[in-house]
């Protein structure tokens, strides 16, 4: 397990991917051709994976997504130190918070 900030990182088992995801829009890549995982609206840094992989979402806009790294990547934010990553299948989870009426994604 790998928490970088605000994302939580699982590993997980291909059998345990869901059969039907959607790719995430844009394939989530920024103009450096990272998959970014959460940017940050206060600050304008990312959560981002450098490497090939594919960035999938589940559907909910507060679900979570899923990423592929056939070959392994590293996790980057200009704050945190960085994570390698090992290949394989991973969920990622964005921290939510409550606001009264209605949850929300956290923004750093």
């Amino acid at each position: 397990m790998y928490r970088q900030g605000d994302v939580l990182i699982t590993p997980v088992e291909e059998s345990a991917v869901p059969a039907r995801l959607l790719d995430a829009p844009g394939e989530a890549r920024d103009a450096r051709g990272r998959l970014v995982l959460a940017l940050g609206e206060g600050t304008g840094h990312a959560h981002a994976v450098r490497g090939p992989g594919r960035l999938h979402r589940e559907g909910a806009e507060f679900g979570p997504m899923y990423l592929h790294l056939p070959d392994g990547g590293r996790v980057v934010h200009e704050e945190h130190a960085a994570i390698p990553l090992p290949k394989g299948w991973f969920r990622v989870v964005r921290q939510r918070e409550y606001a009264p009426g209605a949850y929300r994604l956290v923004a750093d």
